[in-house]
């Protein structure tokens, strides 16, 4: 698709004289510092390699409408036209910044809306970016605009969602082409506009979608153009957009603003003033990038602050529900003591009637049937005080479920802490590095300052060489004088000796006079170059009078570093109080750990055996004698079977009892077993 361009005609185009008049007026009207002018001729000199190129390819190629041929439909012809138009639209991109720049810097204002130069920039940069623009068929119709491309900004740069807020609640904006020139003015105000569109070349998978791939913005061109907009950050524009009707604009290109004559050499400064400019622009964005990273780290500082916070309500509520837990625990325990000790007592206590029935019984058999009579009766009592232990048994299984889901409880929430530990350790890591960030931004600052010094000290020489010169041309001077006083007084003496000869003298005082006057000629001379070397001296004390209040707020910038060092230092110590911290709950997670364990072991030893009733068993389990009056069934308190007494003679103190209790033969050995493979 081929850009056309509207030409206007010769006779409106202005002379070369009428234009440096107008500048000299300009530039009479606007009264600026030295410095300012220096960049602005070194901003013009930058641009004026390309100006002759620029004038020839618009004046000859892209710019002079000519006859289609018919061999237009053929890619080599193509690809020549899309060429030269990406040359031509390149060369008017730089010629509008250069004049723009030298503008603005001899106005010496901020620009309105309606600057000629600034119009202009923004009609070439509409054009570069309506070049090779795919058309997007709609219900309504076919659309091509460049303000889709520009939407995409805001998804890949987020500082730029205020401009795209801005410009979709401006309610005089109705068509594409008006918001992408409203997005536009804004860019330049907020002096990012290269910035936005580096970040669109930088993803040129999506520009694709926009751009056939012979455009500009797909090429090195747009590549050129987005570094050439650098430029334009010097510049400060004020732009209303609420007044003028942006989306029913013309784009014309008045080529009679590029008809200048190139600068005159002769109005060249010291380039020293002009390295100082940049590097005071240059310490003005370092200073911006560090008060930008401040910013980052302060937001990240109140982050980890709110973290930590949180974690530290989080270790005290777990902390209260472990004391809770054990508290429960301890109660838990209380109460299986007291069924314990009633359930000893009552075996206690049917223990000794036993013995008692057994001497009876050796003593006197006469009572035999009334004796065995009343050892029924006591069967039976002693069946119902069984059905009862079985009850509080079953109670006590049912505690022991509770236990166990209490424990899984317990286990989910030592999980759960473990995962924080090893999240606060992550953010340890990350505040460690940021830390190591700060500390290598601080090395280079100081670098800065160090070159910074390096510079004054130059300068400091430099002023020393043109105070000696000015000596020199004193002493000169007044050498001079000296030579005019000597020649006086000898004019005064041949007056007074040859009065007669005064023709001769005539000639001679000629010749005089002539001599005097060179003589005066070169005390103008000499006069004119101490008045300038006075200037370059005035223009240098202010130079290091800028230099020495940039050393007074590098100054700040390190009592600034040094406020973050010691907030850093406060940062570390709070860290390693978490630490301490962290590795103390790890203590008490692990001994409630071998808590749980000695727990789990006391369940599963409850659950894998199962307490036999007296009914259920006639015979021993080891011996498998049957069981009478004089042989008594006895209980294994390990694994709840039925022993006589000479197979569970055998005692030992069992984790569920705290007193050594009965225990058989079997499970004797494996319990000495188990305690011996614990010890070693």
């Amino acid at each position: 698709i081929r850009e056309d361009f509207e030409i206007i005609d010769r006779k409106q185009i202005p002379n070369a004289a009428e234009l440096k008049a107008e500048g000299k007026e300009k530039a009479e009207e606007g009264g600026w510092s030295a410095p300012i002018l220096s960049l602005a001729k070194k901003a013009s000199e930058n641009l004026a390699l390309s100006y002759g190129q620029a004038l020839k390819s618009a004046s000859l190629v892209g710019f002079i409408p000519k006859a289609v041929s018919n061999d237009s439909t053929a890619k080599t012809s193509a690809r020549c036209h899309a060429m030269e138009e990406r040359a031509n639209l390149m060369n008017m991109m730089k010629l509008s910044i250069k004049i723009l720049i030298q503008s603005a810097l001899s106005l010496g204002r901020t620009l309105d809306s309606d600057f000629p130069p600034l119009q202009q920039f923004f009609v070439v940069l509409e054009h570069c970016l309506k070049h090779g623009l795919k058309v997007k068929k709609t219900f309504i119709g076919q659309n091509k605009s460049f303000f889709g491309p520009l939407e995409l900004v805001e998804k890949l740069c987020p500082e730029a969602s205020d401009i795209a807020t801005s410009v979709k609640n401006l309610p005089e904006l109705k068509t594409a082409v008006g918001r992408g020139r409203a997005w536009l003015y804004l860019a330049l105000m907020q002096k990012k506009l290269a910035d936005y569109l580096k970040v669109l070349l930088d993803h040129k998978h999506l520009l694709s979608e926009f751009y056939e791939p012979d455009a500009l913005m797909m090429e090195e061109e747009g590549a050129v153009i987005v570094g050439l907009l650098v430029g334009l950050n010097v510049i400060d524009a004020n732009l209303c957009l609420k007044g003028e009707d942006l989306d029913s604009q013309v784009g014309v290109i008045d080529f009679s603003l590029y008809l200048k004559e190139t600068p005159d050499s002769d109005g060249k400064q010291d380039g020293g003033i002009t390295a100082v400019l940049d590097q005071k622009h240059y310490v003005e964005e370092l200073n911006r990038h560090l008060s930008c990273t401040v910013a980052d780290l302060q937001n990240k500082i109140d982050c980890l602050e709110k973290t930590n916070s949180k974690l530290q309500e989080e270790l005290a509520a777990a902390t209260d529900r472990i004391g809770s837990l054990q508290e429960e625990q301890q109660q838990l325990k209380q109460q299986n003591e007291l069924i314990r000790e009633r359930s000893e007592k009552s075996v206690e206590v049917t223990k000794e009637d036993t013995k008692v029935e057994l001497d009876t019984y050796k003593q006197s058999r006469q009572g035999l049937d009334e004796m065995y009579s009343d050892v029924w009766k006591q069967l039976k009592e002693e069946k119902k005080i069984r059905l009862e232990l079985e009850k509080e048994l079953e109670l006590q299984i049912g505690m022991k479920t509770e236990m166990e889901i209490a424990m899984k409880l317990l286990e989910k929430d030592t999980h759960e802490k473990q995962d924080t530990l090893v999240a606060l350790r992550q953010q340890l890591e990350e505040v460690k590095a940021i830390n190591l960030q700060m500390f290598h931004k601080s090395q280079n600052a100081e670098c800065s300052l160090q070159q910074q010094n390096e510079a004054i000290s130059s300068f400091e020489g430099k002023t020393n060489e043109m105070m000696s010169s000015m000596k020199q041309m004193e002493e000169r001077l007044q050498h001079a004088e000296k030579a005019r006083q000597a020649a006086e007084e000898r004019c005064n003496k041949m007056k007074q000796e040859l009065a007669g000869r005064l023709d001769t003298c005539r000639q001679q005082m000629s010749q005089l006079d002539s001599k005097c006057s060179t003589l005066e000629k070169e005390l103008k001379s000499e006069k004119e170059q101490r008045q300038a070397l006075q200037k370059e001296l005035h223009q240098e004390k202010d130079a290091t009078t800028l230099l020495k209040t940039e050393l007074q707020q590098m100054e700040g910038l390190k009592k600034e570093l040094r406020k973050l060092q010691d907030e850093k230092q406060q940062l570390e110590k709070v860290c390693e109080e978490q630490e301490q911290a962290l590795q103390e709950m790890g203590l008490h997670l692990s001994q409630s750990k071998l808590k749980m364990e000695d727990i789990k072991e006391v369940n599963k030893a409850l659950k894998g055996h199962t307490w036999l009733k007296d009914d259920e068993a006639t015979h021993c389990k080891q011996c498998e004698k049957e069981f009478s009056i004089s042989r008594r069934k006895h209980h294994c308190r390990n694994c709840g079977d039925i022993f006589c007494n000479t197979c569970s003679s055998n005692e030992l103190a069992l984790p569920s009892y705290p007193k050594p209790v009965r225990v058989c033969d079997t499970c004797h050995t494996l319990l000495l077993q188990r305690c011996s493979s614990n010890s070693s």
